[in-house]
């Protein structure tokens, strides 16, 4: 199994403007002189993990991490009730990543992440083609609105118990629109709705994911508590405007990723984000290699693991 190179710490951190109040952590470890890439955290809301340093070759790499905006080390923060989610959009964080190349004086690089994070790279890639050279993903989604449905609606019928506990805690009718209302309820007033929202949605969260963790860990649950409130108040936010994508959009546009060489991971025991996604984006996307790991799930596996060190590996060797 491929092993992670050992830990990192950045050479160079800051705090980028990229406007309407504000501002977006990030860092660079690795090579100076190294190939760029670029890390995209999932949630949408999680921040950047020191983790996903090791995935890197540091004598090879240039590696750049951000936190999005409104989470981690990016202010304002949307733990707090006043952070205007307004300035919080899909073509925001694509318009910071661009920002933030441009500010490192980046030609092109290679944009890697998973969950969330390949919805956003794919946007980002298929509107600034160009600045791309290569893509490593693990775990495909694009969000649309069915992969929506089917996370905090559809995968309900293998955990029936959890999922009427999570739409009791919506306050919705089962036939409506459970996650605009967890949207609505994190811009309630009162800190105490906010918090028992909060927790309803992680313990679905969870549930989805208690297949692969076993119970062991709780990977939105055990999140501390400022990290949690601001995690599930951006992914109700962008979830319930289908991630201001028009249906279908990422994959139907597929074809503006032509040239760019891409490595799709995917577990085929993954319950929140189903494999067909993966499978139709491998065939709009001519350059992609689709390797499907038939035991991990949306968190992955030490096969996932050694698929995306392999990938990474490889393009650092073509330069």
């Amino acid at each position: 199994m491929g092993e992670l190179y050992p830990p990192v710490e950045p050479y160079e951190t800051g705090m980028l403007d990229v406007g309407d109040g504000n501002l977006v952590y990030w860092e660079v470890c690795g090579n100076p002189d190294g190939k760029p890439a670029l890390v995209v955290h999932g949630g949408p809301g999680s921040g950047c993990g020191t983790g996903a340093r090791r995935y890197f070759d540091p004598d090879r790499y240039r590696v750049v991490l951000f936190d999005q905006r409104g989470c981690g080390r990016s202010t304002p923060h949307a733990s707090e009730p006043a952070t205007d989610m307004g300035h919080n959009t899909t073509r925001h964080l694509v318009a910071d990543m661009e920002r933030l190349r441009n500010h490192l004086g980046i030609d092109r690089w290679l944009l890697h992440g998973g969950s969330w994070g390949s919805t956003l790279i794919l946007a980002y890639a298929e509107t600034h083609p160009q600045r791309v050279s290569e893509i490593v993903i693990a775990a495909v989604t694009t969000t649309r609105r069915s992969e929506i449905d089917w996370l905090y609606r559809g995968a309900g019928r293998f955990f029936p118990e959890q999922w009427e506990r999570f739409v009791e805690g919506a306050g919705a009718p089962r036939d409506g629109d459970i996650v605009a209302a967890y949207a609505r309820l994190m811009e309630h007033p009162d800190s105490g709705v906010r918090e028992k929202a909060t927790a309803d949605w992680c313990a679905w969260e969870d549930a989805v994911l208690s297949g692969e963790t076993n119970g062991a860990s709780k990977p939105y649950g055990d999140r501390p508590p400022a990290a949690q409130l601001a995690l599930v108040r951006i992914c109700s936010h962008y979830f319930a405007h289908g991630a201001w994508l028009e249906e279908g959009a990422l994959l139907r546009d597929a074809h503006r990723l032509a040239g760019i060489p891409g490595v799709l991971v995917h577990g085929r025991l993954d319950l929140a984000g189903p494999l067909d996604t993966a499978w139709e984006l491998a065939r709009a996307w001519p350059d992609a290699e689709l390797t499907v790991v038939d035991n991990a799930g949306h968190l992955g596996s030490d096969t996932t693991r050694t698929h995306v060190l392999e990938a990474l590996d490889r393009f650092a060797r073509q330069g």
